[in-house]
């Protein structure tokens, strides 16, 4: 009589890529089945591809060279999926383990309204192949023309970062477009009608994944390093929340600060003229590495405009051309922030009003403190007409500077800390 694997325990064994012949039951054709592991393709998002970000990293999901922090457990079960973000592990040598983020372009709930509003609105019934509606429209009907991704291709997308792009900008996202193996050319050409949807999708939806892209760690960006995605999932180099850090010691919230500015400064001045500005920030906006250094940890709310080249304002929100792309996740009706409005304060302005306060309460002996705290004070109201943010920020860096200390709690400065001044 041949032997049965109980249903159940077939499934398990499948769905987990684990080894067949190890279990007690399981018939001598079984190990011959190959594993499907669809157990992961509804998690991961891949059968809403192609309206999902890409799939250069998929391989590492079932290889099971990146594994969620649950699978360290002997029960191998998925997280929940409903959750924004998760954290797992990553290797390339099957020895050497790092943290990285695995994270959601947007919530489960906003991905199964938006799924739902394609197929409603464009072909009136509740579900549908989303790639056969989303090809259906006159944008994406546009890219396939186009050879050159231009601005009036992104017109009336939500993402601030187009809300005033350059030719140059644009060029430099198909460049640097990172979920195609021969990007390099600032024409289309060597994107499939596949990888175009993919492209428009992810910048409808959030830009963030683009952003880590097109502006790396490794030039100097301060992002945490893109290292691919696999259908709507995304996974880039680890690093903790601020707001972990709001109880933190007094010399550790000093150095975060001093980082902070840091990072303001050169998103506002860099080689490359372009000038980066947040529409918000939270306590989860910025992280910090294991090695204390601080980086953007959400780039979704960042907004660039071009020094060098200028930009291609939108028209005017009466004649703004909006369609199904420009409404997946934000309110059709939702007012864009003006590119005339930004001014060289709005982002310090912003983080002395949501996040210094919070990371630099109550922490400093007198009288050190209530310089901060009048500095905040007057920094979240705006600083006045005669003082710019550059005056602004080295005013705060000179109280916070004596404030730091040297020790190998900050590793990205230590031990350089102490044979030189510039930390």
């Amino acid at each position: 009589k041949t032997l049965v694997a109980d249903p159940l325990m077939l499934l398990l064994v499948l769905a987990l890529g684990c080894n067949p012949s190890s279990a007690a039951t399981a018939s001598p054709s079984v190990p011959h089945v190959k594993p499907s592991y669809s157990f992961g393709r509804t998690f991961l998002g891949l059968d809403k591809c192609n309206a999902c970000i890409g799939t250069s990293i998929c391989k590492k999901f079932f290889k099971e060279e990146i594994r969620f922090d649950t699978w360290l457990s002997s029960h191998l079960k998925l997280p929940p999926n409903s959750l924004l973000s998760y954290s797992g592990n990553y290797t390339d040598d099957a020895k050497s383990w790092r943290l990285v983020d695995i994270t959601r372009l947007t919530s489960k709930y906003q991905h199964d309204r938006a799924d739902k509003r394609i197929c409603t609105s464009l072909l009136k019934t509740r579900s549908c192949s989303l790639e056969r509606a989303l090809r259906r429209t006159q944008r994406f009907q546009k890219w396939l023309r186009a050879k050159r991704l231009t601005p009036d291709l992104v017109q009336g997308l939500p993402s601030p970062m187009l809300r005033c792009p350059s030719q140059r900008l644009l060029d430099r996202i198909v460049r640097r477009y990172a979920e195609v193996p021969d990007a390099g050319s600032i024409h289309m050409d060597h994107l499939t009608d596949r990888d175009k949807l993919r492209l428009l999708y992810t910048l409808a939806v959030n830009s963030h994944p683009i952003l880590l892209q097109i502006f790396p760690d490794v030039e100097g960006w301060p992002f945490p390093r893109y290292l691919g995605s696999c259908g709507r999932l995304v996974v880039s180099a680890s690093t903790r929340p601020l707001r972990d850090f709001f109880g933190a010691a007094a010399e550790v919230a000093a150095d975060l600060a001093l980082q902070l500015l840091a990072v303001l400064r050169s998103m506002a001045t860099n080689d490359l003229n372009y000038f980066f500005y947040f529409t918000r920030v939270d306590a989860g906006t910025f992280g910090v590495f294991s090695n204390g250094h601080l980086f953007i940890r959400d780039a979704s709310t960042l907004g660039i405009i071009d020094k060098e080249e200028g930009t291609q304002r939108a028209p005017g929100r009466a004649s703004e051309y909006k369609d199904i792309f420009s409404c997946l996740t934000v309110d059709c009706q939702s007012e864009f922030v003006s590119c005339d409005s930004i001014s060289e304060k709005h982002s310090l302005v912003m983080v002395c009003q949501d996040l210094l306060p919070k990371l630099l309460a109550r922490k400093f002996v007198s009288p050190v403190q209530e310089r901060i705290d009048a500095f905040l004070q007057r920094c979240a109201r705006g600083l006045g007409e005669h003082q710019g943010s550059n005056e602004a920020m080295e005013e705060l860096a000179e109280i916070l500077k004596p404030l730091r200390s040297c020790d190998s709690r900050f590793a990205y400065r230590y031990p350089d800390c102490r044979y030189s001044d510039k930390y």
